[in-house]
């Protein structure tokens, strides 16, 4: 059996608010396999943006194991876990998180920037992940000249393009309308299946979590229940599925097909506490 690419053991996270304790985070256990899409799901103040956080290495447990890509990250330093997210992670945020005074094409190239690629190598690289989402006509437009779906494409183009084995994207779609979470939805989903990257997503929305392959249920800090949905999940992006009210057409779902089988060509260019009744 395959080993997971992403491992959490018993993870607890506790804050205190004057003598009481308040468990974000509560015995959490689970693991995702390389190329799934993941999602996790739950209400506002589950503890689901927490747990994505200490995946990533943004925030450290109380107490527990995150072994990801093979490292423990939780006995890594701050420097380790700067170089651990420049080699392994990609990052897709809700509120896009692109520079404002950069364009669409210096947006995308900034991690590649941090990882020492030559310009002209990065640039090419860029342009490349800006094309396979649909943007080649926009590389020279800044975010303030472009729609909320075309910003987070530019944000799913620069989680991508330095090619991480993991993608974490916090409620990706939170600012769009629904005929436009439907194409990042699907944008998200080729990732899985033609790069064989490990996506895990957050969201409070049941009908956004059915995308996901594997299906992880959070309330108040406890995993409720963990579905295999590999198959629902497929019918889904194949059929279209309701979101926000509005039916999208399997149509939608098959736009993407024809760029991302076209990613082949960009693999060519590169050949608190310490314990939960702890110590006080």
């Amino acid at each position: 059996m395959e080993r997971p690419v992403i491992r959490v053991k018993d993870l607890y996270k506790i804050y205190r608010i004057g003598t009481n304790k308040v468990y974000a985070l509560n015995g959490v256990d689970f693991s995702v396999s390389k190329g799934e899409f993941c999602c996790i799901v739950g209400t506002s103040g589950s503890g689901k943006s927490t747990l994505l956080n200490m995946m990533a290495g943004l925030e450290p447990p109380t107490k527990g194991e995150i072994i990801v890509a093979g490292e423990h990250i939780e006995k890594k330093n701050e420097a380790g876990l700067v170089l651990f997210r420049q080699a392994h992670v990609g990052f897709i945020f809700q509120s896009y998180n692109l520079l404002p005074n950069l364009t669409a094409l210096e947006n995308v190239a900034m991690p590649l920037t941090f990882q020492g690629v030559p310009k002209a190598v990065r640039l090419k690289r860029a342009m490349k992940m800006l094309s396979l989402v649909g943007l080649e006509k926009y590389v020279r437009h800044r975010p303030g000249q472009m729609s909320g779906g075309q910003q987070q494409r530019v944000g799913i183009a620069r989680a991508l393009v330095v090619k991480p084995e993991i993608v974490f994207a916090d409620e990706p779609t939170g600012n769009l309308d629904s005929n436009t979470t439907m194409d990042v939805l699907n944008l998200i989903r080729k990732i899985v299946h033609e790069e064989g990257q490990t996506v895990v997503m957050v969201t409070h929305d049941n009908n956004l979590a059915a995308y996901g392959d594997k299906i992880i249920h959070i309330k108040d800090g406890r995993i409720t229940e963990i579905e295999d949905n590999r198959k629902k999940a497929k019918e889904n992006a194949l059929a279209g599925l309701e979101v926000g009210g509005t039916l999208a057409s399997a149509s939608t779902a098959q736009s993407e097909v024809s760029i991302w089988d076209e990613i082949e060509n960009i693999k060519a260019d590169k050949k608190e506490t310490t314990d939960p009744d702890e110590q006080t």
